[in-house]
């Protein structure tokens, strides 16, 4: 029986990514994420910055799952 070998292909290079172009990324999703862990945990009562309940409804079953008191 002929044997059929495939060619020998060189795996492609890897290009590692700097830190300087993570580190714009880094920062912005680390203040959404504050940002948002805020309006989750803290939004109401007297630290709140948006007047009504319309945030506390919005984010009302999520403070729940991760253990913030609201009521």
């Amino acid at each position: 029986m002929a044997q059929i070998a495939a060619p020998a292909t060189a795996a492609p290079a890897i290009t590692p990514i700097s830190l300087k172009a993570i580190a714009p990324w880094a920062v912005f999703f680390g203040i959404l994420m504050l940002v948002l862990l805020y309006f989750v945990g803290a939004e109401q009562g007297a630290t709140s910055l948006i007047s009504g309940e319309t945030v506390h409804e919005w984010v009302h079953d999520g403070r729940h799952l991760l253990g913030f008191p609201c009521h």
